[in-house]
C-alpha cells in the first residue's frame, strides 16, 4: 500500500471512530456548563482540558468531528445522486439541447460560492446544520455532474458502448451498465476531495454562524468562540484547527492514493 493512502486512510479512520464513538459515549456532557472549572489545563479527568464555558474539550472535538463528518458526506451524497445523473445525461446527449441545458445551470450553480448560497438559504430558513447541508450539497452537484460527463464522453466512441446501441440498448440503461462502472473511479476519488472541501464549508459556515447552532459541538463554531482569546488560551483555538487540518489532509491523501490505486496509468509507478 502506498505511503499517502496509508496515512489518509488511518488518520481518516480514527476521525470516522471518534464520530461514531461519540454517538454511544463522550467523556463528558458538553451540554453543562460548568463556570467553576473553566479553562482547566490538561488533566486525566479532561486530557485535553476545558473550555471557557466549562466544557470539555476532548468530548467538543469528538462531537465536532461527528458534525463535520455528517454534514460532508450528507453534502457529498446530494452531489452524487443528483449530478451524477444529470452528467451520464449530458453526455448521453451531448451537443443537444438537453446537454446545454444542464451545463449552462451548473454554471448558474458555481457563480455562487457555497457560503453565499448558504446565506441566500439562511435568510429564508434560518441557520441550522440543515442549511448547511443543502448549501454545500447544492455546490456538489456541478461538480459531479462535469466529472461523470467529462468521464463518460469518451466512452460514448467506443466499441463495447457501439454494440451495445447497435443491440438496441437505451441511453439510460447504456449510462448505467457500462458507462457508469468505467467511470467509478473517477467519482470515488472526486467523492473524497469534495469530501475535504465540505468538512472546510461546515467549519467556514459554523465560523461565521450559518452552520451548526448551540448545543451542537462543531469545529469551526470551536474557532469562532476562540478568537477572542487567542493570545491568552491559544490551545481553544489550536486544537480544533489542527482537527481541521488533520481531517482534512487525511482526506487529500487517501484521494491521492485512491487515484494511484484506481488509475490503470498511474499503477505501475513507483
Amino acid at each position: 500500500m502506498r505511503p499517502a493512502l496509508l496515512i489518509g486512510s488511518v488518520l481518516t479512520a480514527l476521525f470516522a471512530m471518534a464520530a461514531l464513538l461519540s454517538l454511544i459515549w463522550v467523556p463528558h456532557d458538553i451540554t453543562r456548563l460548568d463556570i467553576s472549572r473553566r479553562l482547566l489545563g490538561m488533566s486525566l479527568q479532561h486530557p485535553l482540558g476545558t473550555d471557557h464555558f466549562g466544557r470539555d474539550m476532548a468530548s467538543m472535538l469528538m462531537q465536532g468531528a461527528r458534525t463535520s463528518i455528517a454534514v460532508a458526506l450528507v453534502a457529498v451524497g446530494i452531489g452524487i445522486t443528483i449530478g451524477v445523473p444529470l452528467g451520464l445525461a449530458a453526455a448521453a446527449r451531448r451537443a443537444s439541447w438537453l446537454d446545454e441545458v444542464i451545463m449552462r445551470g451548473n454554471d448558474l450553480i458555481f457563480a455562487f460560492p457555497s457560503l453565499v448560497i448558504a446565506i441566500l438559504i439562511t435568510a429564508v430558513f434560518g441557520p441550522s446544520a440543515v442549511n448547511a447541508i443543502l448549501a454545500i450539497g447544492i455546490f456538489n452537484i456541478p461538480v459531479f455532474a462535469r466529472v461523470a460527463r467529462g468521464g463518460a464522453l469518451p466512452l460514448w466512441t467506443l466499441d463495447y458502448v457501439m454494440a451495445a446501441r447497435v443491440a438496441g440498448k437505451t441511453p439510460a440503461r447504456i449510462s448505467a451498465e457500462h458507462i457508469l462502472p468505467n467511470i467509478a473511479n473517477l467519482l470515488i476519488v472526486q467523492a473524497t476531495i469534495q469530501f475535504s472541501l465540505g468538512i472546510l464549508a461546515e467549519a467556514a459556515l459554523s465560523y461565521v454562524g450559518l452552520g451548526a447552532q448551540p448545543p451542537t459541538a462543531s469545529w469551526g463554531r470551536m474557532l469562532s468562540d476562540a478568537q477572542t482569546m487567542i493570545y491568552s488560551e491559544p490551545q481553544l483555538a489550536i486544537l480544533p484547527g489542527l482537527a481541521i487540518v488533520a481531517m482534512v489532509l487525511g482526506l487529500n491523501l487517501l484521494g491521492d492514493g485512491l487515484r494511484d490505486r484506481l488509475d490503470p496509468r498511474l499503477r505501475g509507478r513507483a
